[in-house]
């Protein structure tokens, strides 16, 4: 009985856990994140720090940035605002963005994304039908702290594709070995996937990484992807760090594993 119980349960940090992800699944995740590099030049958008993002040069067009997650800085938003965006804003935590932009050039929505509309959340769908009707492209800028797998599963496929370009921070990646979060986080990202490509991540070096049977895992990092319909010509990018990448914290520098992009 001991020695199947070891192969049913898997310490993790002091938690017990039924089984471990493969590690084929995990893999296979990852190599589905490979940055590409495309035709269009990446740009940084925001502050050289925590708060700003790497995202390729495709912004004309874009009629508005929609941006869950506000928290204390919001400079990020007022660069999208300087590039002709409307601003759409939402955080249940804060009371308005931290910025110096008149209210009425932006709009600010206290509540969380979530999957239900309640008086404490809204749905990406609700909020976006709501704000901006039609199928004008769109940006995506989320970080909403752990809470982007369901807001990603249960938004729309159509609401995806308007989103031209869409940046996350995704969190608690070291918990890929969890089945649970596993297979929720699989999910999330499969489904960005069906319609845009990774085209940039940077680790947040706020919280290091973990290295797991051969597989060193970044607890958080920023993704950027891109439409399909926008990339005429792609191959791999096999140079991290990028030249436009900043530290986001005051800590020690946290470059992108070799295992999250195709090295040779």
């Amino acid at each position: 009985m001991k020695d199947q119980l070891k192969k049913i349960f898997v310490e993790d940090k002091g938690n017990i856990i039924i089984s471990r992800t493969p590690i084929e699944r995990v893999k296979a995740l990852i190599e589905k994140l490979f940055p590409v590099q495309t035709d269009k030049q990446l740009i940084r958008v925001g502050p050289k720090r925590d708060g700003g993002y790497v995202l390729p040069d495709d912004l004309d067009g874009i009629k508005a940035c929609f941006s869950p997650g506000v928290d204390v800085m919001s400079e990020f938003e007022k660069a999208c605002f300087n590039y002709g965006m409307k601003l759409y804003m939402a955080d249940r935590t804060v009371d308005k963005p931290n910025f110096d932009l008149d209210p009425k050039n932006y709009n600010f929505l206290k509540k969380h994304i979530g999957i239900t509309n309640d008086a404490d959340f809204i749905t990406l769908d609700t909020w976006v039908d709501t704000c901006e009707p039609g199928n004008s492209d769109l940006l995506l800028q989320m970080d909403i702290e752990g809470a982007e797998y369901p807001a990603i599963i249960n938004a729309s496929n159509a609401l995806l594709n308007r989103f031209r370009i869409m940046v996350f921070e995704l969190h608690h990646l070291d918990e890929f070995w969890n089945p649970r979060f596993f297979n929720m986080a699989e999910l999330a990202i499969r489904k960005i996937l069906e319609t845009h490509t990774c085209v940039h991540i940077h680790p947040n070096n706020c919280c290091g990484t973990e290295s797991k049977y051969g597989l060193e895992i970044p607890r958080f990092a920023e993704f950027t992807f891109l439409r399909n319909d926008q990339i005429q010509d792609r191959k791999f990018a096999k140079a991290f760090p990028h030249p436009l990448d900043f530290d986001n914290e005051n800590k020690a520098p946290l470059v992108l594993p070799k295992c999250w992009y195709k090295s040779v």
